[in-house]
């Protein structure tokens, strides 16, 4: 394939910054169309980003013979009926996590997207990004020696009355829409490090509930992870946290030494040993996807 021609099914706030424009920074890329339910946000999208197409449905974008890979950025509700009607058409499918709204549906668009021989990406692009490539590189390294635990941190106050009458905000929290809580719009990305990091996972537990009962989704999980290396991983993510207890660390705890780091904050990653204790820093990216 000399040139990926895109197509993106809901352009919506996601793909204004963080997705969208990447795609025509990248070489054998170029973002060809654009599809919102909303004709006239389709419109304004293709317009603002100078897009040379725009859908209000979704099977016409689909279906452009000019498109040859579609990205899938809807709430996870309507991800397993996108992505089964991009894969049928020979397109291949980057989709946005949560991959789907639960794990049948995940099976679902896999097993179509091997039988189909169509490239499937979820778009856990986080990995890809310098500051946990160099997070990898460090335990590669085994700058704090061999890793031995890992424990996160997760607090985020609860929403608001005001944000939750933004529609924007409030699907993230409506299970029918999201799958879930605020745990399943951000821990995928938390988790899919730790995988890139430490490999298959032997053994996992947990429990989630609602604590706080302001809307339908749980708001606490915690849980524990056994890597088959031998890692042991434990975090905590509470939602419901007062704003002054808001905390986003994770640490590394090797035989040597330990690493910290944060997942969203871009705090600078910290590596402390017996002798000395470095840190490094980096640069906020406009767009957060670019590099994958």
């Amino acid at each position: 394939m000399d040139m990926i021609n895109w197509g993106i099914i809901g352009c919506g706030d996601v793909t204004e910054l963080k997705s969208g424009p990447a795609f025509n920074k990248v070489p054998h890329s170029t973002l060809v169309a654009v599809m919102r339910r909303d004709a006239d946000k389709a419109k304004d999208y293709a317009q603002r980003h100078h897009v040379p197409k725009w859908y209000h449905d979704a099977d016409q974008l689909i279906n452009d013979p000019e498109i040859n890979a579609v990205y899938i950025a809807t709430p996870p509700s309507s991800h397993e009926k996108y992505a089964l009607a991009a894969i049928a058409a020979g397109k291949f499918v980057y989709i946005e996590k949560p991959m789907a709204l639960n794990y049948a549906a995940a099976s679902n668009i896999t097993k179509a997207a091997t039988l189909n021989d169509v490239k499937l990406v979820v778009a856990h692009y986080r990995r890809q990004q310098p500051y946990f490539k160099k997070l990898k590189q460090l335990i590669e390294e085994k700058k704090v020696g061999n890793i031995k635990h890992v424990h996160l941190v997760y607090y985020k106050a609860s929403l608001t009355k005001d944000e939750l009458q933004v529609p924007k905000t409030a699907w993230r929290v409506n299970p029918l829409e999201s799958g879930g809580g605020l745990f399943h719009d951000l821990a995928p990305h938390q988790l899919d490090i730790l995988y890139s990091l430490f490999g298959s996972v032997k053994k996992v537990s947990g429990i989630s509930l609602n604590q706080s009962r302001n809307y339908e989704a749980d708001d606490f999980v915690t849980g524990y992870m056994l890597f088959a290396n031998g890692v042991v991983f434990n975090g905590i993510w509470s939602f419901n946290a007062p704003a002054s207890a808001e905390r986003d660390c994770c640490e590394i705890i090797g035989s040597d030494g330990t690493i910290s780091f944060s997942f969203f904050d871009n705090k600078p990653i910290t590596v402390t040993t017996r002798d000395k204790t470095e840190t490094f820093t980096f640069e906020p990216l406009q767009h957060v996807q670019l590099p994958m």
